[in-house]
Order: structure tokens, then sequence, then C-alpha cells
């Protein structure tokens, strides 16, 4: 209730202080109603649960190394030790990495997001545009998120060069 409210305020003063058209997507709604983002989106979750399932068999094994270490190590010469130590050190090193590169920022997941879903975003993106040009719309919202996004701005609505000329960073 809190989030229309919010989107209402939004929509209503904008509307009074520009004298323009403002309208509002749903973009999770449209989303999930686009049948290739759930094949997509379930592309990416079967992958999710495999690559998690790899982690895990290799962290388990990485415990029952360092388990059979632990109960080894009264037996071990140093030399032996440092080298099992390394060892172990070697393949936290490595699932650390695996982590990264299935899960990091630039991990494999966000690259399948990029490859699956991000031209369904962009599709989704250009018929807004089409829309509010179409129609004379001069702002639309996505009630979508948490936070009020804006999602398409008429470019005669922006008044940066306006501001920089105020500030005296521009004539």
């Amino acid at each position: 209730m809190k989030k229309v409210l919010i989107i209402l305020t939004a929509l209503c003063i904008s509307s009074i202080s520009f004298a323009q058209k403002t309208a509002y997507v749903d973009t999770e709604y449209i989303l999930n109603k686009i049948p290739a983002y759930k094949e997509a989106q379930k592309q990416i979750d079967d992958l999710t649960k495999q690559w998690q399932k790899e982690i895990e068999e290799r962290h388990l094994s990485l415990d029952a190394y360092y388990k059979q270490y632990q109960i080894d190590k009264v037996l071990l010469s140093n030399d032996m030790k440092q080298k099992r130590e390394q060892e172990i050190l070697d393949k936290e090193k490595e699932l650390k990495e695996l982590q990264k590169k299935r899960f990091g920022p630039e991990g494999d997941r966000f690259k399948k997001e990029q490859e699956l879903i991000k031209p369904i975003q962009d599709e989704i993106y250009n018929a807004i545009k089409e829309i509010a040009t179409a129609q004379n719309y001069g702002f639309i919202f996505d009630a979508a998120s948490s936070s009020l996004s804006l999602l398409y701005t008429d470019i005669k609505y922006d008044i940066s060069d306006e501001i920089l000329k105020k500030l005296g960073y521009i004539k």
C-alpha cells in the first residue's frame, strides 16, 4: 500500500509540475507474462542448482581431506605436513575461484542472465519507449521495484544544462 501511495504521489507531483503525461508499468508483471522469460529463468535456475551442487561437492571433498589430514598429522613428518597443508590451501583457493567464476559479478551466472534475459528486457524497454513517444509521455516509472525507478524520460524535460548555466559551468 505504501508503494502505491509513493507512486501516486510521484505521478501527481510530476504531472502538476511539468504538465505532461506520466505513466507507470510493472516490469515484474510484464516479465512473468512472457514465456521466453520464464524459460530463460528456468534455464538460469537449473544452471545455478548444478553449479551450487558442484561447489558443495568440492566443499565436502575438501572437508573430508582436511579431516583426514587432522587424523594423519601426528604421523607425518614436517615436510609432509607442510605439503598437505599447502594442498589444502590450494584446494580452498580453487574452491573460492570456482565460486567467483560461477557467481561473481562477472561470473557465469551473470553472463547467462545477460545472454538470456537482457534481450527480453531490452525488448520491453523498446516497447515502453515507442509507446511513450507515440502517446507523448514525459516519464514512465516502474512500479515493480521497491524504490521508484524511472524507465523512460523525454529528453525535452532534462534541465541539466540549465543547472550548469546557473552554477556558471557553461555559458
